[in-house]
């Protein structure tokens, strides 16, 4: 199982911690993710951290489809993939319809039809076989609509990419999303994955997506990526270490998406705490937040973190290792001893 970091939203907060930085690259841990929402991007910190190391992959976990074009991401991968010499990762994703609507001003339009579409497009810029005409639902190049100036011609990236196969990955919760991701991406960004309980639930729509793809190979070679926080502390300073993913996984399944149609609220319904994710949306949407963050299942965040003792990591640990998770990130704040202490462990099984 490989070992990453994800920092996340907040990329800046650590680019002027070098030492922290090499010292990751040096263990050996994988890569670097980085986030977006509507504050830091995902892409300028990764030409940071591209400059800082030598070693581990540099992420986008994710970069919102909605907020660019694909040539423009096409382009930008290629350029991080140039800077950081092969080491870049395309994590993309549609986010929610209040971001895409409310900040990005474009409509959200249906996910599934505008994610095939939008890899469809940036793997071609990708290949550079030649240049790029597309009429779809979503993107039609050249441009030309009644409003178009009617000189929009075909074109291909002006550079030859260093490579035409680089790794996309989609971030996905609902079914159908995942089962997309399966056939058209090279790796899937879960959130709130439980190493005890995901494999049974995802499987099924992992193995019609593989079973669809044109890569027959494909699941073999396929990489799922589980964000987790991680911190080795004693008996008595779990909870104040859990507060984080706490909060986080309560915002999730009570305020994230609309009330009936939130997939992080279902996940936790299907990992068998139906009652609890109903009031814990009821107090999240009615201002009670905190309420809500108390009665959040202490087993379910104990299942979904790396939080505790070293003994009662390296039991989960194991756990981890023998799903299909093939790399686990870990998120902020990194501590480098319980890295360190990962690492180990993954050495050992």
């Amino acid at each position: 199982m490989d070992l990453s970091i994800n920092v996340g939203y907040f990329g800046p907060h650590i680019t002027d911690d070098h030492k922290l930085i090499k010292d990751l690259d040096e263990l050996g841990v994988s890569c670097v993710w980085t986030a977006e929402a509507y504050g830091y991007d995902a892409v300028t910190p990764l030409a940071y951290f591209a400059a800082l190391t030598k070693n581990m992959d540099i992420g986008s976990g994710i970069m919102q489809i909605p907020g660019r074009t694909p040539a423009m991401t096409a382009m930008t991968a290629v350029t991080l993939d140039k800077m950081s010499n092969g080491r870049f990762r395309l994590g993309l994703g549609v986010s929610g319809p209040q971001v895409v609507e409310g900040w990005h001003g474009v409509p959200y339009g249906k996910p599934l039809a505008k994610t095939r579409e939008y890899v469809q497009l940036v793997k071609e810029m990708f290949k550079r076989d030649g240049k790029i005409e597309h009429q779809g639902e979503y993107y039609t190049l050249p441009y030309t609509e009644p409003d178009s100036t009617g000189l929009g011609k075909p074109l291909k990236i002006i550079e030859k990419p260093l490579r035409s196969d680089i790794p996309i990955y989609i971030a996905a919760i609902g079914p159908k999303n995942i089962e997309l991701t399966a056939e058209i991406a090279d790796g899937w960004l879960p959130f709130m994955y439980s190493p005890s309980q995901g494999d049974d639930i995802f499987n099924k729509y992992l193995e019609k997506g593989f079973s669809k793809s044109e890569d027959k190979n494909k699941k073999d070679k396929f990489n799922i990526v589980a964000t987790v926080n991680a911190k080795i502390c004693t008996e008595e300073e779990k909870e104040d270490n859990l507060k984080l993913a706490r909060n986080v996984y309560t915002l999730y399944v009570g305020g994230m998406g609309a009330k009936d149609k939130n997939f992080y609220y279902n996940l936790v319904c299907d990992y068998g705490y139906e009652e609890e994710a109903n009031q814990i949306q009821e107090l999240y949407l009615s201002g009670k937040k905190d309420e809500a963050e108390a009665i959040f299942p202490s087993v379910l965040l104990d299942d979904l973190t790396l939080v505790g003792t070293k003994e009662e990591i390296k039991e989960k640990f194991n756990i981890w290792k023998n799903s299909n998770v093939t790399e686990l990130s870990i998120g902020l704040p990194v501590d480098l001893e319980t890295i360190k202490y990962l690492n180990t462990l993954n050495e050992m099984y």
